[in-house]
């Protein structure tokens, strides 16, 4: 329950301002997050799925301060970080680290990889010369790369061997959380599973909290322990991994998990295709957000905004949806 969270979040909103005109005043706002809640237990994965400009990685900056958000609340283990000033922010960030979603830009290209990895010590002040090197080395073995990586740069490497880098770079300070922000969108697929083995490997090892953000719903069942699905701006569902993947509530879960493709060219899956675009998040509809898609809509649906809770009475906070009509859609 949210009484152990290590990471809690409550109605977490990032509105930016769009400016134009002679003047550059402000002419309209930008939904990207409006509303989101969510909590992670310690040693949990929290997987966030949606399609692109969901706000998913707006939310995952917005929990480490690189975005400072319009309103709302993250505690992470019991101190609000948005009241921290600078240097204790600084500070707290030993224990929040990030790994973003491509490795050639996250990664300083005129610096070998032993430059990059041995920065976060310097930073902090953590140990002598000799200690370094030698926590550096021991940051590729567990990465699984080769010594001599040392003295080679970024441009040398794979994208794969790229992210390992930088994985070695966000687990250098033993951080209690890892946001891991698209990790693997950028990599080949061949690529793709190696890094998500590597990843949860390192979980059980250190004991990491991680907050896993991708698109790509067969990565995200594969490291997950709960999993919220966002639609624009807004979390719609979150549930056990498993039970998220065999009994979808929400009609946008629903028809999100019924596009992932088959590995069976026998088998015929009934796809749900909704119907219109994603609205933007300049000009949101009004209730639900869902509701100029949804093949379920109801009048309610049009004017009142649903909240995100216990999918019916008989469920805990584990199992929370947004919808007005969620009993209906329960299998």
């Amino acid at each position: 329950m949210s009484e152990e969270a290590i990471l809690k979040v409550e109605n977490l909103k990032m509105h930016y301002p769009i400016r134009g005109g002679v003047f550059f005043r402000k002419i309209a706002t930008n939904y990207a997050v409006d509303g989101v809640s969510f909590y992670i237990k310690k040693g949990e994965t929290l997987g966030i799925v949606g399609e692109s400009g969901c706000g998913k990685s707006t939310v995952a900056k917005s929990v480490l301060r690189l975005y400072e958000p319009t309103s709302g609340e993250i505690k992470f283990a019991g101190k609000d970080i948005l009241t921290l000033s600078r240097s204790d922010m600084r500070k707290l960030r030993q224990d929040m680290q990030i790994i973003f979603q491509d490795p050639m830009e996250s990664l300083n290209s005129r610096h070998t990889v032993g430059t990059i990895l041995e920065e976060p010590y310097i930073i902090h002040g953590m140990g002598t010369r000799n200690q370094r090197r030698q926590w550096v080395l021991d940051l590729l073995e567990k990465v699984g790369l080769q010594p001599d990586s040392t003295i080679r740069y970024p441009h040398e490497f794979s994208g794969g061997q790229r992210q390992r880098i930088g994985i070695a770079r966000a687990i250098a300070l033993n951080p209690k959380l890892l946001i891991c922000d698209e990790p693997v969108s950028a990599l080949d697929v061949s690529i793709q599973s190696q890094i998500l083995n590597l990843l949860v490997q390192l979980q059980r090892k250190l004991q990491l909290t991680m907050l896993f953000i991708a698109h790509d719903l067969a990565a995200v069942k594969h490291v997950s322990d709960r999993i919220a699905v966002m639609y624009l701006g807004k979390i719609v569902e979150i549930n056990d991994a498993e039970n998220l993947y065999k009994k979808p509530v929400h009609p946008y879960t629903q028809a999100l998990l019924s596009s992932i493709p088959i590995a069976d060219p026998v088998k015929v899956k009934r796809h749900e295709v909704l119907p219109g675009e994603v609205p933007s998040p300049i000009n949101p509809p009004s209730g639900c957000h869902f509701h100029t898609r949804c093949p379920h809509v109801q009048d309610k649906c049009r004017t009142k905004s649903p909240e995100l809770r216990p999918v019916s009475p008989q469920h805990d906070q584990d199992w929370l949806v947004s919808c007005h009509f969620s009993e209906r859609f329960i299998n």
